[in-house]
Formats: C-alpha cells, sequence, structure tokens
C-alpha cells in the first residue's frame, strides 16, 4: 500500500509522498527520538526529531489540500 507520511517537526511539517506503509511504520517506530531516518530511493534521509507522524493513504491532492 502507498501513501503519505506526514512528519511534523520543530518548525517546519514534510510531506513524503509514495512510499510504502512500511516506511511509514519504520518512523513512526522513531518518532520522539532525538534523530529519525528512513531509506528513500537508496539514500539515508535524516529527518532530525518528529512528533507526531500521520498516514495518508494515496497522494495529497493538492488542488484541494487532501
Amino acid at each position: 500500500m502507498k501513501g503519505t507520511a506526514i512528519l511534523f517537526q520543530e518548525n517546519e511539517v514534510t510531506f513524503i509522498e509514495n512510499i510504502d506503509h512500511t516506511v511509514y511504520e519504520e518512523l513512526k517506530a522513531q518518532c520522539g527520538n532525538e534523530q529519525c531516518n528512513c531509506k528513500l530511493d537508496n539514500k539515508i534521509v535524516e529527518f532530525g526529531p518528529i512528533s507526531p507522524i500521520f498516514w495518508h493513504e494515496e497522494d495529497v491532492d493538492w488542488d484541494y489540500g487532501y
């Protein structure tokens, strides 16, 4: 299943689109830690601390905001 992960960081919100639910679960398990990361496009991406994190099935329709 693919979807969008929504990560809330200290001063920003990050949207990661078209990822597997397993990547979301990996990030969710790290939620609240000092350093959160995951593998995207064969690269390790560091996000710093995230809390909370949400999942949205499918892609976000940016014309309507959901």
